[in-house]
């Protein structure tokens, strides 16, 4: 082979390898342009329904503290068994009314009424004891008086004289207590009011404080609230409350009666205790969970900026919403802390008044959830929508 021929095919080897590294460059720059492209494109915005969009406006909220806790009855006694031994004519049971004072069971006395026996019998021998030992007394005092007999003597027989009073005093007490045991057989209720609970049934062996039965009050039922320390400053006995129970409309009327004077100390809050009406407490029963609000005044404050108090989210040190922010022609999601003012349930939903945002921000609704920041979002029916 000449070396013209061997200049040519050096030269065609250049010129091809130069081609194959430029369709390399140019498909390169054409990856390059479409992954720009795919950066710089609008990200796809979350669609959400004006329901789920609040508007910030005021609203005029009733002056109150919210409160929560379980019912109990002022009045309760719990019927046990003071003496050992087998129940018998237990009749009552759960539901059932009864009266004070009356008979609601007993306790097999066969010991007791012996025991009964036995000390009666023993203060009878006392008493006598003490007889004999009287007119002996008097027979010495005579003798001493006539000079048969000793002081010595005399003092020894008024000893004997005082030890059988003695005696006699303790065999009438001992006869007390076992007296006392026989009418302890006997359950009575302390108080009027309704059976709560049976513990026992007939024949059973009951022990010393067993418990037998569970004795409520209906007429009398009692919230017992645990407030934060800055609500409890403003509650004082006397204000009015209006409550109900979880998934019902229907509101009982309460009255604050009583606030603990010391907090507790595990919680720092404060037991406060509202007394329902006597009409109401009938419907109600103890064990049952209330909430409501304690109404604090009745004069109208400025109309404060409001929000559903669960459109309010504290997964985060400071309480804040999801607000909608406008710019560049679309709408992002931004996290803006806000502060929390009174608090009030209108029509068994819970408002609070906020504090840092102008007036018809909008704000995501509780029921769309977390979002992130920065998220694009557009409202259904908007011109930008559509």
């Amino acid at each position: 082979m000449s070396r013209r021929k061997l200049i040519l095919l050096a030269l065609v080897a250049v010129l091809a390898l130069s081609l194959g590294i430029g369709r390399a460059l140019l498909a390169r720059k054409h990856q390059q342009q479409a992954v720009q492209q795919a950066a710089t494109a609008a990200p796809v915005a979350l669609r959400l329904q004006p329901s789920e969009v609040l508007s910030l406006q005021r609203r005029a909220l009733p002056l109150g503290v919210p409160v929560s806790g379980v019912l109990e009855a002022l009045q309760a006694a719990s019927i046990k068994a003071y003496v050992a031994g087998t129940l018998q004519d237990l009749s009552v049971r759960e539901g059932d009314s009864v009266q004070a004072g009356q008979v609601l069971a007993r306790i097999d006395a066969a010991d007791a009424n012996a025991r009964l026996r036995q000390a009666q019998q023993e203060a009878e021998a006392a008493r006598a004891q003490r007889s004999i030992q009287e007119r002996l007394h008097s027979n010495n005092q005579a003798l001493v008086d006539q000079g048969f007999i000793s002081q010595t003597a005399l003092r020894t027989s008024d000893a004997n004289l005082q030890a059988a009073h003695a005696q006699y005093q303790s065999a009438l007490a001992q006869a007390e207590v076992a007296r006392k045991a026989v009418a302890d057989t006997v359950l009575r209720s302390p108080i009027a009011g309704q059976v709560a609970q049976r513990l026992v049934n007939n024949g059973e062996r009951v022990a010393v404080e067993t418990r037998v039965l569970e004795i409520v009050d209906l007429r009398q039922l009692q919230l017992v609230a645990q407030l934060p320390p800055a609500d409890s400053l403003q509650v004082r006995p006397g204000l009015a409350a209006r409550l109900h129970l979880d998934g019902s409309t229907q509101e009982f009327a309460a009255r604050v009666v009583r606030v603990s004077p010391r907090a507790d100390i595990a919680t720092r809050s404060v037991p406060v205790y509202l007394q329902l009406e006597p009409s109401q407490a009938l419907v109600l029963r103890p064990g049952m969970f209330l909430q409501g609000q304690i109404d604090l005044a009745t004069e109208q404050a400025p109309a404060p900026l409001v929000l559903p108090l669960d459109a309010v989210r504290t997964d985060k040190p400071q309480p804040y919403v999801q607000l909608l922010q406008p710019g560049d022609g679309r709408q992002t999601i931004v996290h803006r802390s806000v502060t929390l003012g009174a608090r009030a349930l209108v029509d068994g939903q819970a408002w609070v008044a906020v504090e840092g945002l102008p007036e018809g921000s909008q704000v995501v609704a509780a029921g769309v959830g977390a979002l992130r920041e920065g998220t694009v979002v557009e409202i259904a029916g908007s011109p930008a929508a559509k």
